[in-house]
């Protein structure tokens, strides 16, 4: 198994690509910790992997406060006495918002979710993860290597996240730590979901959303959670820095 004894941490880990992560780490052997706000998603998460015979546990916290993202790399080490993986996949985005729209509260929301949350977790866990090598994996979007209407926040965080993947990439070579990202293209999730109710409904936008993807439809959580595995497994052993498009070919048009 290619995480057999190892320990992940995955933010937003408790729904959607997040969960599907979890479950294909604990598959494949690694003990995982799901960090998310909300504590009875945790939970049912927590049962879900449990009753499968894996390892996990759930941490209760905010990805854009510091004390909070400290709290569950502490809780980690102290639970699993290490850390190899960190998967910061959790993430926000308000539809509908053009920059003159976007108010300063929800800029800074976005911005906070989806790129300041990266810089704490990973400022807390790259200390411990430098200690046996590894391997982080940042969530970053088709948006961060295209543009995309309504969306300019989330535009800018995401582009940020690349660029962010980038940079630790070169920082931390040395200490046997892979940063790479995933671009993920339209997938279902509940954060899906509820973009799609603000823009109309789930009827009308599916199919809508499905066709702007030249494989015509939109992708499962796991598939997604396949490529994270590979990024963070020995099988990408001379990969890092890189952003990794899993859209369906949406960045190829």
């Amino acid at each position: 198994m290619r995480f057999d004894g190892k320990v992940a941490i995955l933010t937003g880990g408790t729904s959607g690509i997040g969960l599907a992560t979890a479950q294909l780490f604990v598959e494949e052997g690694a003990s995982v910790v799901l960090m998310a706000r909300n504590p009875t998603r945790g939970r049912d998460a927590v049962e879900q992997i449990t009753s499968a015979d894996g390892q996990a546990i759930f941490v209760q916290g905010d990805v854009s406060v510091a004390a909070d993202c400290q709290h569950c790399v502490t809780v980690a080490i102290e639970t699993y006495g290490r850390l190899d993986i960190l998967f910061n996949n959790a993430g926000v985005i308000y539809v509908n918002r053009n920059l003159v729209d976007t108010s300063e509260e929800e800029w800074d929301a976005t911005l906070n979710s989806n790129l300041k949350s990266i810089f704490w977790m990973s400022k807390y866990a790259i200390p411990h993860i430098a200690k046996n090598g590894g391997s982080i994996i940042n969530n970053a979007s088709i948006f961060g290597l295209v543009g995309g209407g309504g969306v300019a926040a989330y535009c800018a965080a995401k582009g940020g996240v690349i660029n962010l993947t980038r940079a630790m990439a070169i920082d931390h070579a040395t200490q046997k730590i892979r940063v790479n990202c995933v671009c993920p293209g339209s997938v279902d999730t509940p954060l899906l979901e509820n973009e799609m109710n603000d823009l109309g409904g789930v009827e009308v936008q599916f199919p809508k959303f499905a066709s702007r993807h030249p494989m015509n439809r939109i992708a499962a959580p796991e598939e997604i959670a396949r490529a994270v595995a590979y990024l963070a497994s020995d099988d990408a052993s001379f990969v890092t820095g890189v952003a990794l498009p899993v859209d369906g070919g949406r960045s190829a048009w």
